[in-house]
């Protein structure tokens, strides 16, 4: 059975696991560039935890998967490109989303348990992430233009609203 709990200190290694196999992962499906050095890390995930942000998904004692998820402003999709947001009013943010288990349906169970939380959520993903565009879409997630992260890289915005 898949539980979804707040990360806390003592989770922070095997989630940087979890963001470390993420990466390859993410490279041996074609997208060699989100996520390329070393972040997400556990500077990150501290981080979150600190804020109350962080959430992992555990399969009896083991972590197989990790986000951040909040209710509150994201300051990147203040602008978006290409396209709007179905929904304006107070939204959730999911962000830093790994599994360590593929087609099990886990990136579903994240994304309902924000929705249940907040029922307008916004997402976004690199242009070369195909496998998550996929899973957003599956899970009832609509495509809605471009925004640009702090780095000035662009990310494919995605929005499920009630």
């Amino acid at each position: 059975m898949l539980t979804i709990r707040k990360t806390t200190t003592a989770d922070i290694e095997a989630v940087n696991q979890i963001y470390i196999s993420a990466r390859s992962f993410m490279r041996a499906t074609g997208n060699p560039t989100q996520w390329n050095g070393v972040y997400p890390n556990s500077q990150d995930v501290a981080e979150d935890i600190r804020r109350g942000i962080g959430y992992v998904v555990c399969e009896g004692d083991e972590i197989v998967a990790a986000f951040a998820f909040f209710v509150g402003e994201e300051p990147t999709y203040r602008r978006i490109e290409g396209g709007a947001w179905k929904k304006e009013g107070p939204y959730g943010v999911i962000h830093r989303i790994a599994v360590a288990r593929h087609g099990l349906g886990i990136a579903g169970l994240c994304f309902d348990y924000c929705f249940r939380a907040c029922g307008n959520l916004r997402i976004d993903t690199h242009r070369d992430n195909r496998v998550m565009q996929r899973a957003l879409e599956k899970s009832g997630f609509a495509y809605c233009g471009i925004i640009y992260l702090a780095s000035g890289d662009e990310r494919l915005a995605y929005q499920k609203t009630e």
